[in-house]
């Protein structure tokens, strides 16, 4: 038989390490002569097509780059090379871009590094147990059932077009700042007049949940085309993550802060976690992505200590891509799970007892993954469970999860607007794998692609559904 050796990497944008390859094929050829077909790893789907569509990218960064086009000339040369058929130039311009890569200032950040080197087991940890901060969170004075969202509200049409005009220079930063104010007001009006317990700012001036961040972070760069296929016909344009990672600034405090200052509810922070700022970029490849992950941890843990600083006493770290990152491999998974809950917890464990930390997961296999949730230590984890009809919440159950949970009770990835019925129903089911002390009632994941129109009575039948079970605890 012919082996097809994937020695391009397809599920990355970095170019091959021509030398490399070469003493791993020669080695093949040792063993099996010429039954050797040079191959990319996997299918290029995960790759942009064309790395000479970016000319606004740095010419450094970007001589270090590879996308499909660009992989499958790779794989070309490396069988020319292979068999002997000399490509002098294209070697040698391998080789430079190489030597420029391991040798940039732009990749290595030294303050980065021996801040990562200097992080304690205790920097992992919160200060006590769940038990403890749950008292310690009793200033919040929340209700039984408290209700919530995930983050983001709908981002209208208007908000899209002030996000374009600000970017082709069309208004100023100050006008693009006002018109995003003022969508967080008027997000913050609508959630009083709903009732919601916990408020969040709505998320108008963000983009995406993982470039958003990337813009702000020091480590990372962004291609102007680089689009790849994410799940049926939506695609995504992945953050590039090419050197140290840093936090420069304060990314949201100004804007959590001011709606905060809009009301007298308690307002949640919202970030986006380290797995799933690492899981959702092209990640570099000449060091561990659990060292990269811890990076991303050490700045979000930076802006997770300014939002606690400016009054911010419930942060809600989103992990979206946990369960997305596990390895397929089983002996993997372990070391997988230990690097991914630590990273969070790096991210989080700086904080008062009194300051409630949430993350929210996507639908994932909760069973498999349910101890290094556990091991995560959040104050409160909300899920995607409407879809199942609570079912998945039976590995919370089986394992005994000792801390909050809200489940979410209505699909919002449908326009259907769910009744308060059904949603009564739904959480009658949820009391059966949580105490009902422990139970949030919150929408399945954020509301960034739904309108106001459905948005609006759905949550009112939230609401409705939370009180229809404070009544009934009640009697």
């Amino acid at each position: 038989m012919t082996l097809s050796a994937g020695i391009v990497e397809g599920r990355n944008i970095w170019r091959n390490d021509f030398d490399r390859s070469l003493e791993v094929l020669r080695k093949i050829e040792g063993a099996l002569g010429d039954r050797c077909m040079v191959a990319s790893s996997c299918s290029l789907l995960h790759c942009p097509v064309d790395l000479g569509g970016e000319t606004a990218l740095d010419p450094e960064i970007r001589s270090w780059m590879a996308f499909a086009v660009q992989k499958c000339a790779e794989v070309g040369l490396l069988g020319d090379l292979a068999s002997g058929i000399p490509r002098g130039d294209e070697l040698r311009d391998n080789r430079a871009a190489a030597a420029s890569r391991l040798g940039s200032p732009r990749v290595r950040d030294e303050k980065v590094r021996t801040r990562l080197a200097a992080a304690t087991p205790g920097m992992r940890r919160r200060p006590n147990p769940y038990p403890v901060r749950r008292q310690a969170q009793a200033w919040l004075n929340l209700p039984l059932f408290p209700t919530t969202t995930i983050g983001s509200f709908p981002q209208t049409a208007e908000i899209r077009a002030a996000r374009l005009a600000v970017r082709k220079g069309e208004i100023s930063a100050v006008d693009y700042r006002k018109l995003m104010r003022g969508e967080i007001a008027e997000t913050v009006r609508r959630q009083e007049e709903l009732g919601l317990d916990v408020l969040v700012h709505g998320e108008p001036e963000r983009n995406d949940m993982v470039e958003y961040f990337g813009q702000q972070l020091d480590g990372f760069c962004f291609t102007a085309n680089g689009w790849v296929q994410s799940y049926g016909s939506r695609c995504v344009k992945p953050p590039v993550i090419y050197g140290d990672v840093s936090r420069p600034a304060p990314m949201t405090v100004e804007w959590i802060t001011y709606a905060q200052s809009l009301t007298a509810r308690p307002m949640k922070g919202m970030l986006t976690g380290p797995v799933t700022i690492l899981c959702w970029s092209f990640v570099r490849d000449d060091m561990p992505r659990s060292e990269v992950c811890s990076q991303i941890a050490l700045a979000i843990r930076d802006e997770v200590g300014d939002l606690e600083k400016a009054g911010i006493r419930i942060i809600q770290i989103d992990e979206a891509a946990f369960g997305e990152g596990m390895p397929v491999k089983e002996r993997k998974k372990p070391a997988y799970f230990e690097w991914a809950a630590g990273a969070f917890r790096l991210a989080t464990s700086a904080v008062a007892d009194s300051t409630q930390i949430h993350t929210h997961m996507c639908y994932s296999e909760f069973n498999r993954i349910i101890r290094a949730i556990a091991d995560m230590d959040a104050d409160v984890i909300s899920i995607e469970s409407s879809r199942s009809k609570m079912e998945i919440l039976e590995a919370f159950r089986e394992y005994e999860y000792p801390n909050e949970i809200g489940p979410g009770v209505y699909d919002i990835h449908s326009p259907r607007v769910p009744s308060m019925e059904e949603m009564v129903a739904l959480l009658e089911r949820a009391i059966r794998y949580i105490p009902k002390e422990r139970l949030w009632v919150n929408p399945d994941c954020g509301l960034k692609t739904r309108g106001w129109a459905e948005v609006i009575p759905s949550l009112r039948n939230m609401v409705a559904a939370a009180h229809e079970l404070r009544g009934n605890a009640v009697r």
